[in-house]
C-alpha cells in the first residue's frame, strides 16, 4: 500500500467491529492487543479484509486486485472494478455521460429533423 491508501485502510479500521479504542478484541487474549490492520502498511488482518475493506470499493479494487481487474474511469481518474471489458467510466460518471451522449443525439435529431423540412 503507498501511504495515501494506507491512510483511507486507517481511517476504516474505526468501521471494524473488533476495534476498541485502538485495540484489536480478536487478539485479546486478557491483555490488550494493538490493532495490527491500524499500524502496517500491508493487509494483515483477514478480518478486515474480507468485511471491512469491501466498504470502501474503490479502494478495495486498487489494493485486492490485480492491474488487469481494474481500470481508471475516463472522467474522473478513479479506480473501479468493470463489469465488462468495454466500460470506460466508473458507476458515477457513467451515469452523467449517458446523459450527456443522449442529450446530444436528441439536439441533434431535432436539428437534423427541422434541416428536412
Amino acid at each position: 500500500m503507498n501511504y495515501r491508501q494506507y491512510r483511507k485502510a486507517r481511517k476504516l479500521t474505526h468501521e471494524c467491529c473488533n476495534y476498541c479504542d485502538g485495540n484489536c478484541l480478536l487478539l485479546d487474549d486478557g491483555e490488550e492487543c494493538v490493532c495490527v490492520q491500524s499500524i502496517s502498511y500491508s493487509l494483515l488482518c483477514r478480518w478486515f479484509k474480507a468485511a471491512v475493506l469491501p466498504l470502501d470499493a474503490a479502494l478495495c479494487a486498487e489494493i485486492s486486485k490485480s492491474r488487469d481487474e481494474v481500470k481508471r474511469c475516463v472522467e474522473c481518474g478513479a479506480v473501479f472494478t468493470p463489469k465488462s471489458n468495454r466500460a470506460k467510466y466508473c458507476p458515477d460518471c457513467a451515469a452523467r455521460v449517458r446523459r450527456k451522449k443522449e442529450a446530444e443525439r436528441q439536439r441533434n435529431r431535432y436539428l437534423s429533423l427541422s434541416v428536412r423540412k
